[in-house]
């Protein structure tokens, strides 16, 4: 089968690799549809913590299921997407029911070889079923799981300001979310464009862009002089997440869904004062990815908008770099395979 591998950073190459074994527990899916993410660029760059290299991208996944191995409720046939983090089980995070920050977890595509190849075996325990979407859906669910898991994290409640810092795929899917929660979306971004895309395409109700706006002064007018009490990073960025501490309101929570190398830093009379919570958000839940679904399944969420660039998985190779270039234009690159 035809599998696409980082071998280093800035090296991508195809490779003829043999099907996949599929031991007993696991099931066999045809990858159909492979969304590209700001992990697989990070990793491309060099830039994404708990990576080795060579390693195959994609995690962002859809696919026809070939064989279940008897798992109740799927069939040979049937579009389905699944929970790409692999856990433990046993640990004391296992044990707590947040499968979602195992000890010793992997996750497909980067700490176990993903699904930028034609065959892969999963566990059935991670089958999600597809309920009828579309296979450029379902290859959306994983993003959107991230989202919502930030927003749950953040208890986001209705009527209060969001401030969502980054409009990337991931910082569009925490807006979603926050808004189905009741929130009052504002997004934080230096891209105009992006920023445009939040207003025409989401709704989102105010938009700042932090090259050339007084950001702080703009949150104090919108918010009435509260500044928001949600702040959720999705950027990744060590300069916006350090940036981003004096746009939280006293009493207000900052959930840091976008990950980095280096070091957080920020003053603690300021945040002391605040008493505010400051915590993680790490990849998702079953329950975020049924949230998911139940949401585009009752026409709440529009995944399909973000898709801005579909390419065949044999042009990825080629295409690849051009995605790390904002001027591209690219919210979502979709890979498809036939």
């Amino acid at each position: 089968m035809n599998t696409l591998v980082c071998r280093q950073p800035g090296q991508l190459a195809y490779e003829q690799r043999p099907a996949p074994a599929v031991p007993p527990g696991h099931a066999l899916l045809r990858i159909r549809r492979i969304g590209i993410c700001g992990t697989d660029l990070h990793a491309y760059e060099g830039t994404q913590p708990f990576f080795s290299y060579p390693r195959v991208l994609g995690h962002e996944l859809a696919g026809e299921l070939l064989d279940a191995d008897g798992a109740p409720g799927f069939r040979a046939g049937e579009a389905v997407t699944f929970i790409p983090y692999f856990s433990c089980g046993r640990c004391v995070a296992c044990r707590a029911d947040l499968p979602n920050c195992c000890t010793s977890i992997n996750v497909c595509g980067v700490h176990v070889d993903g699904g930028m190849t034609e065959l892969l075996a999963v566990p059935t325990s991670a089958l999600v079923p597809g309920q009828g979407l579309s296979y450029d859906e379902l290859a959306l669910v994983e993003p959107l799981a991230i989202g919502a898991h930030g927003v749950r994290r953040a208890g986001v409640r209705p009527g209060e300001f969001v401030l969502v810092v980054g409009a990337g795929p991931i910082g569009l899917g925490v807006m979603e979310f926050a808004r189905i929660a009741g929130g009052r979306v504002i997004a934080l971004d230096l891209n105009q464009q992006r920023l445009d895309f939040c207003r025409e395409r989401l709704g989102v109700e105010h938009t700042i862009n932090a090259g050339t706006d007084d950001v702080l002064a703009q949150l104090r007018a919108i918010t009435g002089g509260d500044m928001p009490t949600v702040v959720i990073d999705a950027t990744g960025s060590q300069r916006a997440i350090n940036g981003a501490f004096p746009y939280l309101a006293h009493g207000g929570r900052f959930v840091l869904v976008g990950l980095q190398k280096g070091d957080i830093s920020f003053s603690h009379p300021e945040f002391h004062k605040r008493e505010a919570t400051l915590m993680s958000s790490r990849n998702a839940t079953r329950e975020d990815f049924e949230h998911v679904i139940r949401s585009m399944k009752a026409g709440l969420v529009q995944p399909t908008t973000y898709i801005t660039h579909r390419v065949d998985f044999g042009q990825v190779q080629q295409q690849f770099a051009g995605w790390l270039d904002p001027a591209t234009g690219v919210i979502k690159a979709m890979v498809e395979l036939n």
